[in-house]
């Protein structure tokens, strides 16, 4: 697909990275070859050398492009936690929304092989939870900060807040997905029930009660 204003460098960066993607959730990243990589990709195995300098900056910028991609949470965030938005149901809408992202079949194949290369490159591991989880915790701390001091929350510590709102939401069914290989992945009908209801219980301990 073309995207308008993009360089031919740019254009073979992202073949590359879209073919090395997919080689890698396939075959893992032991069995991915550079060659399987460029006839995938279209090009010559010296274009992608020229691109990437060996296998393992490949997987690195995949995983980086993927990371990157928070942005967009964090910013889904922001806007469904206005105070106008969080009154009218804003928490569940992004609880829903944020468990449907990443219950995401690619995502998690991607997780399982940077936790499986965790050892092997370790800064790849550290990169991906500060530009992925850490940021959109700090994202949602910053959040109920802010709903806290305009009396709609009851926040203590919004770190705290944010760990408990996230695991909640998450805790199951990632680890249910990462560990059975997401066999029998959950519905999206499932996910949302379970999105809702760990956002009432959050608004049970978080919520401004009546005096």
């Amino acid at each position: 697909m073309e995207i308008h204003g993009e360089t031919r460098s740019a254009r073979k960066d992202r073949e590359i990275l879209r073919a090395a993607k997919a080689a890698f959730i396939t075959k893992g990243y032991d069995g991915t070859s550079m060659e399987e990589i460029a006839t995938n990709a279209t090009v010559s195995k010296q274009t992608v050398y020229k691109h990437f300098t060996d296998k393992e900056s490949l997987f690195t910028a995949v995983v980086q492009s993927t990371a990157a991609q928070t942005n967009d949470v964090i910013e889904l965030v922001a806007t469904l936690l206005s105070d106008a938005s969080f009154m009218e149901g804003g928490l569940k809408q992004l609880a829903r929304r944020l468990i449907t992202m990443l219950m995401d079949e690619e995502l998690l194949k991607l997780r399982r092989l940077i936790i499986a290369n965790a050892d092997r490159m370790p800064q790849l591991g550290q990169d991906w939870y500060e530009k992925g989880f850490e940021r959109m915790q700090a994202s949602m701390a910053s959040c109920f900060q802010k709903l806290t001091t305009r009396h709609i929350l009851q926040v203590s510590d919004p770190y705290l807040a944010a760990s408990h709102f996230f695991g909640m939401l998450l805790w199951i069914p990632m680890n249910e997905a990462m560990f059975t290989g997401n066999r029998n992945p959950r519905s999206k009908a499932d996910l949302e029930q379970h999105a809702d209801a760990s956002v009432e219980v959050f608004l049970a301990a978080y919520g401004m009660r009546s005096k």
